[in-house]
């Protein structure tokens, strides 16, 4: 997987939308205003947001990723090496996670997930 790869499957993502919060190159894309998964200037992979801590924990302890370096413990760093339909899941599931958290106005005044 790469930057252009993941780029394109958020832009699939309903409400999805791009920016670069910190300037410099950094991919950020979020969902009512809030992050879901973030690429670095570094370019070493993508984090993204896990349900909870324990699933975090044990993602990591399986070896599919490692702590998102600067995020909360729910949040995992997943290097370009992923498999690519391990990759787009886990952005999926933090795309979820993240909408799911919004209020519900929020919620009510974005596009429908499809899928």
């Amino acid at each position: 997987m790469s930057r252009p790869v993941v780029q394109a499957f958020c832009a699939t993502l309903p409400g999805a939308e791009w920016s670069d919060p910190w300037g410099g190159g950094h991919d950020a894309w979020k969902i009512g205003g809030k992050m879901f998964a973030t690429i670095g200037i570094a370019d070493t992979g993508v984090s993204v947001k896990t349900p909870d801590v324990d699933t975090a924990q044990m993602l990591i302890d399986a070896g599919v990723g490692i702590k998102a370096p600067y995020f909360h413990r729910s949040w995992i760093h997943l290097p370009w090496g992923t498999q690519a339909d391990e990759l787009c899941h886990r952005i999926a599931v933090s795309y979820d996670v993240i909408r799911a958290g919004l209020p519900r106005k929020v919620q009510a005044e974005l596009p429908q997930r499809t899928d």
